[in-house]
């Protein structure tokens, strides 16, 4: 038998020499997840590691490349290959320290493909503004944000999402968390003290409206979204083009009768650009744009790190909210906002959007017709998650059973505000993987899902 045979250079393998590649994808997948191989750092140059191994270029390049492909790896051109950051930290410490390290595969909802960003355009649209934007831009903004983007939004809501807006009604915010937390505080000083949400609805959000100073209540979801009839608060925060999490949509019948509840309606349009199915809902503002606050972001078309929000607001609440926003504190950079005004504004955002819409439309497609059939999917063609139903004693063994599959994944019955009335499954965010390591995240789903309904 052949003894181990470890790189004397720089690899710091224990691999055994004869077992061709398969050997050598084995060694090196045992030398990441052991932490030999840490997360980042570049990793010998296929000509080097041949060399250093005496095996052909053409073996360590497809390894590699697999290895790369379930995730391992990183590759870029021009670029070192490097041992990817997410789910690669060695496996040293107590059980819990290693229970508690971030999942190697991740589906998490409410994430888009962080690899997607389109950097190019960014960097692009970038030189533009610094090159050509006057020296004012670079003082202190205003608390409604930068003109340029706030005139690029009222045109572009209004030819993708239907909305009826024009500048002097937009304000920037920091993303939705921002936007929940200023509305709320906004509203708390005109006498509105409690907040209605869908149930079930994303946690942070209602706490940070409990935050603010609102009471938070709990509304009903059904196949046919919120139900109106039983909403008797002053505001309340809905997801009608698609709901999360469930993934309905509101009938237009209650569409309309929201928007004659007499409430303020916060309409969270967190991902209206990716419907697939052609079908598209425009936006709830549209009916009554002085009761309803539409509030978007880029979190889900372009990247959550940016921060980047907007809000069209009834004319009454204009100066509430900018008063709150002052309070606040915190406010997006102007040089963002202007980069994403001109990449708007030069039609690289549509392409960039159709590029992401047909890719999530392919992941929704593959994870549909991968599911087994006895599973129920929840939700319309679109955006960037579904729901698996669950019983509930599947659900209850589904962190544990994700955890022993290195697997991130959003348990259903955390998002219920009416305990009594939750029902179990799984949230599967299907967008949240780069595109090489899909594939390994819906393998890991599947084993998950095969422990827990066989």
């Amino acid at each position: 038998m052949s003894e181990p045979w470890s790189s004397s250079v720089d690899a710091h393998l224990n691999w055994t020499p004869g077992t061709g590649s398969t050997g050598l994808a084995d060694t090196i997948r045992a030398a990441i997840r052991d932490g030999r191989w840490l997360p980042g750092v570049v990793v010998p140059s296929t000509r080097a590691l041949a060399h250093d191994l005496g095996v052909a270029r053409g073996t360590v390049t497809r390894v590699y490349a697999d290895l790369a492909a379930e995730g391992y790896l990183t590759t870029s051109q021009g670029a070192p290959t490097r041992v990817a950051t997410a789910g690669a930290e060695p496996k040293t410490g107590p059980p819990a320290a290693r229970e508690a390290r971030t999942p190697r595969w991740t589906l998490e909802p409410g994430r888009p493909d962080p690899s997607s960003f389109p950097r190019d355009q960014w960097l692009a649209a970038t030189k533009r503004v610094v090159q050509h934007t006057p020296n004012s831009s670079f003082d202190y903004g205003g608390p409604a944000g930068a003109l340029p983007l706030r005139e690029t939004l009222a045109a572009y809501l209004g030819r993708a999402r239907g909305v009826r807006a024009d500048p002097s009604r937009i304000v920037v915010c920091s993303g939705f968390s921002h936007a929940i937390t200023v509305l709320g505080r906004a509203l708390r000083d005109l006498g509105h003290e409690e907040m209605a949400f869908e149930d079930p609805s994303f946690t942070l959000f209602r706490d940070l409206a409990t935050a603010a100073g609102q009471r938070v209540v709990g509304v009903p979801v059904d196949d046919d979204g919120l139900r109106v009839s039983d909403l008797h608060s002053p505001t309340a925060v809905v997801t009608p083009a698609h709901q999360f999490p469930l993934g309905v949509t509101l009938a237009p019948a209650r569409r309309t009768a929201l928007v004659r509840s007499g409430a303020v309606v916060v309409e969270d349009d967190y991902d209206g650009e990716f419907r697939f199915d052609r079908q598209q809902v425009g936006a709830l503002q549209a009916l009554a744009p002085e009761q309803v606050v539409y509030a978007g972001t880029a979190s889900k078309t372009l990247s959550p790190s940016l921060r980047l929000g907007w809000m069209v607001l009834p004319r009454a609440l204009v100066e509430p909210v900018l008063a709150a926003i002052t309070a606040s504190g915190a406010q997006p950079p102007t040089l963002n906002q202007l980069v994403l005004a001109d990449l708007i504004a030069s039609g690289a955002y549509d392409r960039h959007v159709r590029r992401c819409r047909l890719d999530y439309r392919s992941r929704h497609d593959r994870l549909v017709t991968a599911l087994p059939p006895h599973l129920e999917v929840r939700g319309i063609s679109a955006g960037l998650h579904l729901v698996v139903p669950l019983p509930p004693d599947a659900e209850a063994a589904l962190p544990a059973t994700a955890a022993r599959h290195s697997l991130g994944v959003e348990p259903l019955s955390r998002l219920w505000i009416d305990r009594t009335a939750r029902r179990g499954g799984v949230i599967v965010g299907y967008g949240a993987s780069s595109k090489p390591a899909f594939g390994g995240a819906l393998a890991a789903l599947l084993a998950v899902l095969h422990e827990l309904t066989g």
